[in-house]
């Protein structure tokens, strides 16, 4: 069964990070698929902050990817505000060894098959 994952990430330094967990997900061999439910561009404030409760209510799963600065993305602290006010479970995903945690965003994992496959099935 497919989950459908809100990857929540840095836009302005991570986006490769986000394409990376869509494009694991598409290997062959990769025990999880993701169906990718984050926003793809830049929106007006009001217009973003609309589609993204939108997505982030029928979604599964909301994703943070940890990345050197994502806990002062502005983008990501809202996502996580708003799954939150949804009930949506939250998990954060350990990309790289310089991170900070974000409060009330769910448990941390490390990148690694067992952990994604784990979290996603």
């Amino acid at each position: 069964m497919t989950k459908r994952v809100f990857v929540s990430f840095d836009f302005d330094n991570d986006k490769t990070l986000k394409d990376f967990i869509i494009g694991q997900s598409k290997n062959q061999n990769s025990p999880f698929t993701v169906s990718d439910w984050s926003l793809k561009e830049e929106q007006k404030e009001s217009e973003w902050e609309e589609k993204a409760r939108e997505k982030i209510k029928r979604s599964d799963l909301v994703m943070v990817l940890l990345g050197k600065y994502t806990h002062n993305a502005s983008g990501v602290l809202k996502e996580v505000k708003i799954a939150n006010e949804e009930g949506i479970k939250l998990v954060q995903i350990i990309c790289n060894e310089n991170y900070q945690r974000i409060p009330n965003a769910g448990k941390v994992y490390c990148w690694n098959w067992d952990n994604l496959s784990n979290i996603l099935s």
